[in-house]
């Protein structure tokens, strides 16, 4: 069940990124001033306004955000109607060093407990968790969250595949390295075959 909690939003402190996006290009030792540079601090925080819109929203509000479903005639007691969206395409920064999780691909899965919700809001779903410093292993933790409160079932399953810069671009620097993760809840964690129906769908 979704909190209806009335929650102030969080708002990204652009102002501050600005101020202290020119600190760094100063420790640096590039000249903030210079012509190439003198707007930089503004692009940066506007970029992170975007890129971190997620981290104004905690999961309920997503889910209150787009808590659109349908009924269905016949409540699911099976598998059969699983739901499947996949090859969700998303990036996020993870919290270690804020480097670039590239390349996502994101699968959600679930089967239906009397509601459906519409195929793009799964989407929207992903977009917004990516929005956020994270690790690959929460992304999937978030998802499956905001999921169970929209849709009221407990059987989803979140599976992502992503590059990392921080392996592929600094410390190892293993550019073909991928990291895949498996989130699952109810019957996607007791039936290895409706995995197995996930994976090879």
């Amino acid at each position: 069940m979704i909190n209806q909690e009335n929650q102030a939003i969080k708002k990204i402190d652009t102002e501050k990124i600005e101020k202290n996006i020119r600190e760094i290009l100063i420790a640096l030792g590039a000249n903030p001033d210079s012509e190439g540079l003198k707007e930089t601090p503004k692009r940066v925080a506007k970029m992170y306004e975007e890129v971190f819109e997620g981290m104004n929203y905690t999961n309920d509000q997503i889910a209150e955000m787009f808590n659109k479903t349908f009924s269905e005639d016949i409540k699911t007691t099976s598998s059969k109607d699983m739901v499947i969206v996949k090859d969700i395409d998303a990036f996020s920064y993870c919290e270690h060093h804020m480097a670039l999780m590239y390349n996502m691909k994101i699968d959600v899965a679930y089967i239906p407990n009397g509601k459906v919700i519409g195929l793009s809001k799964i989407a929207r779903i992903v977009d917004m968790v990516t929005k956020r410093l994270q690790l690959q292993e929460r992304i999937g933790t978030d998802i499956l969250d905001i999921m169970k409160k929209i849709t009221e079932s407990q059987d989803i399953a979140v599976i992502i595949r992503a590059n990392h810069s921080c392996m592929t671009a600094r410390g190892i620097k293993n550019i073909n390295s991928r990291t895949y993760t498996q989130t699952l809840s109810g019957k996607f964690e007791e039936d290895t075959t409706l995995l197995n129906r996930l994976t090879y769908a």
